[in-house]
């Protein structure tokens, strides 16, 4: 770990084999596993699990107890509230907001993986939604508070329900 400026809490569990840029802030009882890349300016708040492979950008903020289940790629200037699960195979886009507790699988009814949802450029994610799997969200797309996403959103639209469906303006 080759960084300079760079602020650890205590309690932490941190591979030798994660890369952690500079001027990063780690909260307390963080896990950060092997493999995982912390890109400069971001801060991990506390309860943070990092699993095998996560790649996070700069300027990030990973807020309390956010969870990756690994080979997660998360932009830069991404902000992950408390509580989110971000699963196997997610991609998170440039400049986009995710709510608390934001759930996302990679899994489908048979428990076979399919991947993870990819979230594009400039979105806001609301309080509470669920991602399901394989799903696109296009770029500068907006999803309401406690929406279920089942298929792909289209970009520059917003879309809210169970199932989510697109807002016509």
């Amino acid at each position: 770990m080759e960084n300079k400026n760079t602020n650890w809490g205590q309690y932490n569990i941190i591979d030798t084999n994660a890369k952690i840029g500079n001027n990063v802030k780690i909260g307390n009882f963080c896990v950060i596993h092997e493999g995982v890349e912390i890109g400069d300016n971001t801060e991990i708040k506390d309860y943070v699990e990092l699993r095998k492979g996560t790649i996070i950008g700069e300027n990030c903020v990973i807020d309390s107890r956010v969870s990756s289940s690994g080979n997660c790629k998360i932009g830069n200037n991404v902000t992950l509230r408390y509580n989110s699960i971000i699963a196997r195979g997610c991609e998170i886009g440039d400049n986009t907001y995710i709510c608390p507790r934001v759930m996302t699988n990679n899994l489908d009814t048979d428990g076979h993986q399919i991947g993870g949802a990819k979230v594009g450029t400039n979105c806001f994610i609301g309080t509470n939604v669920v991602l399901q799997h394989g799903i696109i969200i296009g770029n500068n797309v907006i999803v309401g508070t406690m929406s279920f996403v089942n298929k792909d959103c289209e970009e520059n639209s917003t879309y809210i329900g169970i199932p989510a469906k697109k807002l016509d303006k």
